[in-house]
C-alpha cells in the first residue's frame, strides 16, 4: 500500500513510512480518562500524511524512524487525510529512514564548508574596508591641532 492511494474511511491498511516530524504532546480527557495525542508527519515514495499516535506511541517513535503500521485507519478532519492505528492497529518502529541513514552516513560537504568559507572572507574584507574608509573619514573631520587648543 502507498500514501497517495489511501483514501478517507479507509480500513486494514497496512504500510511502512517514514516519520518525518513528530508534534508535541497533548494532554486531553474523555469518558473520566486521561491520555495523550500527538500528531506527526510520516512519508512514502509517494507522498505525506499526518499519522496520530495515541499515549505509549508517542515515546516509541521520533523523527527518523521507519514505522510499520498494520489495521491502520485512515480519518478525515477539515478535507485532510490522517492515519491511525486506531483501537485495533498496531504501530512498530523497523528501522530507521533511509533519508536518515544517508545522512548520518554522509562525510562533511566540503564544498558547501568552502563556500561558507569564502563568503565569511568577503564579508570581512568587506567590513575592514568600510571601517579603513570611516577612520579616514575621521581623521578628515577633526583636525588635531584643534584638539589640542
Amino acid at each position: 500500500m502507498a500514501i497517495k492511494d489511501l483514501k478517507a474511511r479507509q480500513g486494514n491498511v497496512e504500510l511502512v513510512v517514514d516519520i518525518i516530524d513528530v508534534g508535541e504532546p497533548r494532554e486531553f480527557e474523555k469518558f473520566g480518562k486521561s491520555g495523550r495525542v500527538a500528531t506527526a508527519v510520516a512519508k512514502d515514495e509517494t507522498g505525506d500524511i499526518k499519522l496520530t499516535l495515541w499515549n505509549d506511541q508517542i515515546d516509541q517513535v521520533k523523527a527518523g524512524d521507519k514505522v510499520h503500521i498494520t489495521n491502520g485507519y485512515v480519518s478525515e478532519w477539515q478535507g485532510e487525510k490522517q492515519l491511525t492505528t486506531g483501537k485495533m492497529g498496531k504501530l512498530e518502529v523497523v528501522g530507521e529512514s533511509q533519508e536518515t541513514n544517508e545522512e548520518m552516513t554522509k562525510g562533511p560537504d566540503e564544498e558547501e564548508d568552502k563556500r561558507i568559507y569564502e563568503e565569511s572572507e568577503k564579508n570581512l574584507e568587506d567590513i575592514e574596508e568600510k571601517l579603513e574608509g570611516s577612520e579616514e573619514s575621521l581623521e578628515e573631520e577633526v583636525d588635531v591641532e584643534d584638539v589640542e587648543d
